[in-house]
């Protein structure tokens, strides 16, 4: 009995269960979707509807990603944009097929800032984990911000709001205080990590951790003492980005004449994105289900709910498709 639940802890068992639970639910949902409604409701879509989406898709991948070279130049690492581009969407690729809340590319994109562009260890890292915290920091206050404006408008009723409401401050706080602890006591962060990476310690690349530790503090500590404008325009560009999405999907709304209110509008808004939490590669299923349930408890017309559904499915496969190519590419590259 011992031995079979070990085997079910194993990363690739789990792995294997996750997908085949993402994909029965994937499954669920696509029994109850009209493909035929599907096809014509996509097929009525004007060129010029068509041309202001991919557009707006495109400006925000290039907004994350010019977030991004405000990172890394602030740690005086200068990198081409289109370089910068390549790593962030192969990463983002690997991260979406990754059981997970979209984690999972970040290893590799610290690879290649390190090896295959001169980057110190430490400053790869930071780059990345730098990233990483204004994506989920923002994600989180962003998320927060429309749940309190939902429960403000009593759009939302439940206890369970308020659980979602605690649990978006408790990750707030919790990434908050990691930075804290990096900034002000980062030898007591590092002694807290030794034994779970104990194992590692007398690996050969992983010799001089507690030396790239060291660096990674100060190097943080330089920037948050030199560079406030430079974060600062950072937290600009994250804000434009989700200004973006969320026009986004008032975009889609609109593509298939669903009236929506404002709070309407934040309880799809809200409903998606938390289904993104689950860990769940892609959100597969989770996204489908939340863009149903709350449609259809807001009144809103099936056949719209779909075609949101497969607009934003469509967009997930051409973006995967191309983060795959880039990776390739970076991995075949010497």
């Amino acid at each position: 009995m011992q031995l079979v639940r070990l085997r079910l802890l194993q990363p690739k068992t789990l792995s294997l269960g996750l997908w085949l639970f993402a994909l029965a639910m994937l499954v669920l949902v696509a029994m109850h979707l009209p493909l035929a409604t599907l096809l014509q409701l996509i097929a009525e879509l004007s060129a010029g509807q068509w041309l202001c989406w991919i557009l707006l898709n495109i400006a925000i991948i290039l907004i994350a990603v010019q977030r991004w070279q405000v990172l890394i130049r602030l740690l005086q690492f200068p990198i081409g944009f289109s370089r910068l581009l390549a790593i962030r969407q192969a990463g983002q690729a690997i991260s979406f097929i990754t059981p997970g809340p979209q984690f999972g590319g970040e290893p590799l994109q610290v690879f290649w800032l390190w090896k295959r562009n001169g980057f110190a260890l430490h400053s790869a890292l930071l780059a990345v984990g730098l990233d990483r915290f204004y994506e989920l920091w923002i994600n989180f206050a962003v998320l927060l911000l429309s749940a309190l404006l939902l429960l403000a408008t009593r759009h939302a009723s439940g206890d369970y709001w308020l659980e979602i409401i605690a649990m978006l401050c408790g990750l707030l706080l919790l990434l908050s205080l990691l930075v804290w602890l990096l900034l002000s006591q980062p030898q007591r962060l590092s002694n807290w990590l030794k034994p779970l990476t104990r194992r590692w310690h007398q690996h050969p690349r992983l010799k001089n951790s507690e030396m790239h530790w060291q660096q990674l503090g100060s190097e943080i500590k330089r920037v948050v003492k030199t560079q406030k404008p430079g974060l600062l325009l950072a937290i600009g560009w994250s804000l434009l980005g989700w200004v973006a999405l969320l026009g986004e999907l008032w975009l889609l709304l609109n593509f298939f004449s669903a009236e929506v209110s404002i709070a309407d509008f934040l309880l799809i808004f809200v409903a998606m994105r938390l289904s993104f939490l689950l860990p769940l590669p892609g959100g597969i299923g989770t996204l489908e289900a939340a863009i149903l349930w709350s449609c259809q408890s807001l009144g809103v017309e099936t056949s719209a709910a779909l075609g949101v559904i497969a607009l934003m499915r469509l967009r997930d496969l051409v973006v995967l498709a191309a983060g795959l190519i880039f990776w390739r590419s970076l991995q075949s590259a010497k």
